[in-house]
């Protein structure tokens, strides 16, 4: 065919024209070198969704959580201290290792129940019994480690070791839709859910990134998204798809002032790298986490927070179970097809899957 496999058993490279180039190896989605190397080189590197405000509302509240459970499996605490400020630190004693909060509450020190070590809500070491002999003690490394963490409207967002900085990543977003009264959104817990769908998370990812499937796979929603003028829009580590409504009061009304302002887009559908979707409708936002837990295992996490009760069950914001489980069953089936030994890479859609192939070029990049 043409093309080069990559210089190791886990990197590939996607050409920039869309219009010559090839989609990943089929190895990408079933090799678990390929996954291991993902954990390290895309997941520990990049932003991740890890909070809400109201995880940690109060001073001296603590909220134990565990980072991408099944992939990085990173344990981590957010903290809001006694001068207001909210921190995201390890939640991992410096002493040998024991996790240091198990449980959510309101606190006014950490203290590990191992030993007896304890810490300031700032995550520096205050004291620990049995240690008077211990040269040069305490120092440094016996705090707990601080980690990388932004606030966008009422989410919280951390990273390990973050290859881009927060204000790039999440600038389109930001610059497009921070129009819209984020603060007032309420979690609605009955309309959101996990998923376990069996297959590789970037299969799940790059089908989200085309509406090239919807006339084909979503019959609702394609009665409700004029497919015609479906568009999608890239930035460095994010992409935007833009779907407008046939009709119908589903829709939003942007500001003077926004790009969008004099049009009436039913949706605004993002993607972040690696693994965030935020879907903007006129009821709220549809936050969707993808979470690897093995080659060919993936956890999506769906969060609704509503904005307009009026709005809900109306256009392209509806019917959301009916929409990811259509998508399931096609990504399920290409998971099988990728194992062929028949298959290996395929080409793009210059004019419908511009979303897929960023994604690709990215992930190719990362690893």
């Amino acid at each position: 065919m043409g093309y080069d496999l990559g210089m190791s058993d886990f990197s590939f490279e996607i050409d920039a024209d869309i219009r010559r180039a090839w989609t990943p190896p089929s190895r990408v989605y079933t090799d678990a070198v390929v996954f291991e190397a993902a954990k390290e080189r895309v997941f520990a590197r990049s932003w991740q969704l890890v909070g809400h405000v109201d995880d940690v509302r109060a001073a001296g509240a603590v909220h134990p959580f565990t980072l991408l459970e099944g992939c990085l499996d990173e344990p981590l605490m957010l903290v809001r201290d006694r001068a207001d400020e909210v921190r995201c630190l390890s939640n991992v004693c410096t002493h040998r290792g024991m996790i240091v909060c198990e449980h959510g509450g309101n606190e006014s020190s950490l203290r590990c129940r191992y030993h007896g070590r304890r810490f300031g809500l700032n995550g520096c070491f205050e004291s620990m019994p049995e240690f008077e002999e211990a040269a040069d003690f305490p120092a440094k490394p016996d705090d707990l480690s601080k980690v990388s963490l932004e606030q966008w409207g009422p989410f919280l967002f951390s990273s390990l070791d973050p290859a881009m900085p927060f204000d790039e990543w999440i600038g389109p977003v930001r610059d497009r839709v921070g129009w819209l009264t984020l603060d007032e959104l309420a979690f609605d817990s009955s309309r959101s859910r996990d998923y376990l769908v069996d297959a590789n998370w970037a299969l799940y990812c790059e089908n989200y990134l085309e509406g090239f499937h919807i006339p084909f796979v979503h019959a609702s929603l394609n009665e409700v998204v004029d497919y015609g003028s479906y568009r999608t829009e890239l930035s460095r580590y994010a992409s935007l798809q833009l779907g407008y409504s046939d009709g119908g009061d589903a829709v939003f009304d942007p500001p003077a002032g926004s790009v969008d302002a004099g049009t009436k887009p039913a949706a605004y559908y993002y993607f972040l790298f690696p693994n965030l979707m935020l879907n903007f409708y006129p009821w709220g936002v549809s936050v969707n986490v993808v979470k690897p837990l093995g080659v060919g295992r993936t956890r999506v996490c769906f969060s609704t927070y509503v904005l307009d009760e009026s709005k809900l069950d109306a256009g392209a914001g509806a019917g959301l179970d009916r929409v990811e489980r259509e998508d399931e069953a096609v990504v399920e089936l290409v998971q099988k097809g990728v194992r062929s030994r028949l298959y290996d890479r395929g080409r793009y859609s210059p004019t419908r899957e511009k979303g897929t192939h960023h994604f690709h070029r990215l992930l190719g990049e990362f690893l």
